[in-house]
């Protein structure tokens, strides 16, 4: 796809990016390329530190799906009673917690709603495949990257007569995808061995995968070698506007001294806590804390191992190859910011493993993680400009922001040089949850 050119303008301007996750880091690198002066506020030491961290390593262009699906509804109750089940919900459920399950079920019974967002996230998808790959011919980044495909595993009959339907949306959008046999799943992942079920799967042929916190570090050090100045342990408290403008970041120092920093333009890619910057400015941002977890561990017997990824639908657990490492990620948890790491969540996530690539690695061994994806409650992301002229806004991928970030950096950027971005961004314009 021929890229759009860039608007020259007068002077070049002085952006501020707030949050070094993968999209901040990701949008600094495009705003910087692009030809602007680009400051990014990190609140942790290091880039891609918080969601970022240990998530599920894929980069599923062709899976990305709204949050409100209404197939979900009538599947959650049983998630959440079953022990194993994909869906954990704390009890008592907070307020916050309540308020995003009601518009998680207005959006989900929506007429229409899901089958739109999905195509536009589908579309963001495979742009940012494009983009992706054209990072990585530019850069030089090790982060244990490939696009070997990745496999939605089908446990039943009916899990496989149910992708039947998700490869026709596929075919329709032009995005490469194949139904495999059993037999054929096995030639392609030989290390499957386990006992798990399996009447077949769903071929993502050009889906990738990569270690998000080793892409984002590696980003930052590009990013700084393009000018970008990155400051890390710096919390950005609040943003100083008029009516009309924001005209700087108020930032607060390790050390608790506070300074106002100058913008011309403003981008907020703060994921979980990006709305106490924009709501006193009057946009409202019911993002919400997805609380995920995972384990990280070497393979014993990379043999034994997954080649890519691989989606086990009957404990709904992610399982990736990261070169000689195992990365296995589950559950979708509604419990705040709570950071705690039952050891019923890791069990299941080893069950699953145990029950595919059986001996592939010490999993009693592996280094642990939790994190929050920044969820909105309908689904799509929230990219365009805010309520000020020069606010724009990057943040809310839920669990695809690893997926959808190269591809929500360039558009934004298209976004703030008066471009026409290179897809319809209806259903992730940020003011739509006050419509």
């Amino acid at each position: 796809m021929e890229r759009p050119r860039t608007r020259q303008r007068e002077k070049r301007m002085h952006i501020v990016v707030v949050g070094g996750g993968v999209v901040g880091m990701t949008t600094a690198y495009e705003l910087s390329r692009r030809g602007h002066s680009v400051t990014l506020l990190e609140r942790h030491a290091v880039a891609g530190n918080e969601t970022s961290r240990a998530n599920a390593a894929q980069r599923s262009y062709g899976v990305v799906y709204p949050w409100a699906d209404p197939a979900m509804v009538f599947k959650a109750i049983p998630w959440i009673l079953k022990q194993d089940g994909p869906l954990k919900l704390r009890f008592p459920p907070s307020v916050e917690t309540l308020r995003f399950m009601v518009s998680t079920l207005r959006y989900a019974w929506s007429p229409g709603l899901f089958g739109l967002n999905r195509r536009a996230m589908l579309r963001l998808g495979i742009h940012s495949r494009e983009r992706f790959l054209a990072l990585e011919q530019e850069l030089d980044l090790s982060f244990d990257g490939d696009h070997r495909g990745l496999l939605h595993l089908a446990s039943s009959p009916d899990a496989m007569e149910g992708y039947r339907a998700t490869h026709d949306l596929l075919n329709e959008l032009n995005i490469p995808s194949r139904l495999l046999t059993p037999e054929q799943v096995r030639e392609a992942e030989p290390g499957m061995v386990g006992s798990g079920p399996l009447h077949g799967a769903l071929s993502y042929d050009t889906d990738g995968t990569g270690d998000c916190h080793l892409f984002s570090k590696g980003l930052a050090t590009a990013c700084e070698a393009n000018g970008v100045k990155v400051r890390y342990d710096v919390e950005a408290e609040r943003l100083i506007a008029d009516a009309r403008r924001v005209s700087a970041v108020l930032v607060r120092n390790r050390d608790g001294t506070s300074e106002a920093l100058d913008a011309d333009a403003v981008v907020i890619s703060a994921g979980c806590w990006s709305n106490h910057l924009v709501e006193p400015l009057g946009l409202h941002l019911p993002i919400y804390p997805v609380k995920g977890y995972s384990l990280t561990v070497p393979m014993t017997d990379p043999d034994r191992g997954p080649t890519s990824t691989i989606h086990d639908d009957n404990y709904k657990v992610v399982s990736t190859c990261l070169g000689n490492r195992l990365r296995a990620t589950g559950f979708v948890e509604l419990a705040d910011f709570n950071r705690d790491i039952p050891e019923a969540r890791l069990a299941t996530i080893r069950k699953s493993v145990e029950s595919r690539f059986p001996g592939c690695a010490n999993l009693d061994a592996a280094e642990t993680w939790t994190g929050f994806r920044p969820m909105t409650p309908d689904g799509p992301a929230i990219i365009g400009r805010g309520p000020r002229e020069n606010l724009y806004l990057n943040t809310g991928h839920g669990t695809f922001g690893w997926t959808l970030s190269a591809g929500s950096a360039d558009v934004i950027g298209q976004v703030i040089d008066g471009e026409e971005p290179t897809i319809c961004l209806d259903a992730f314009r940020p003011g739509r949850f006050q419509e």
